[in-house]
């Protein structure tokens, strides 16, 4: 019996895989550079996957995650490369949410910021992501429910003090 090949249609994985690494790493040159890497990696270790263990993606992203481990990349600090596509306005919207969301994911533990990472970014399901992390798919559902909850309560939060203080400036004392 032929062994299945992992990469006998690159193209999605491919997009999937960059959608993956963007998301943890920012996009641009060092997304691009993960990515080619985690193809490298999958090209030398063909013969070890096993589709037993899961699809394709979830054999790649697990080389991708291993990738950014490796390489102990932060977050990446937003950039705007793509402003001349974008209305002013929508930039300056655009901005505030990108860096609001981006305050808000930071204050989270590393495993909730993986688990969005995993669900919003790889576009992966539940399952999937258990296959991954060697989870339930329950425990994945329960943890994302959980996270997503943490994000809410800190927007609602960061949305009531920016409310508070445009509503209550600090008064003003003459000298």
């Amino acid at each position: 019996m032929a062994r299945e090949d992992p990469l006998a249609d690159p193209t999605p994985l491919i997009r999937r895989v960059y959608a993956y690494v963007a998301y943890r790493i920012g996009d641009g040159p060092d997304a691009e550079d993960v990515t080619s890497e985690v193809f490298e990696r999958a090209l030398k270790y063909r013969s070890s996957y096993d589709p037993t263990r899961g699809g394709a993606l979830a054999w790649l992203i697990g080389i991708a995650r291993r990738c950014i481990d490796g390489r102990r990349y932060t977050p990446a600090q937003e950039e705007f490369a793509d402003f001349e596509q974008v209305a002013p306005q929508d930039l300056e919207a655009n901005a505030l949410e990108r860096l609001t969301l981006a305050r808000v994911l930071a204050v989270l533990d590393d495993r909730s910021r993986e688990l969005l990472a995993l669900r919003y970014g790889a576009d992966l399901s539940a399952r999937q992501i258990g296959v991954i992390l060697g989870l339930k798919t329950n425990a994945v559902e329960v943890s994302l429910h959980r996270a997503l909850a943490r994000v809410r309560a800190e927007l609602e939060e960061q949305e009531r003090s920016q409310g508070d203080l445009l509503r209550d400036p600090a008064p003003r004392t003459s000298l």
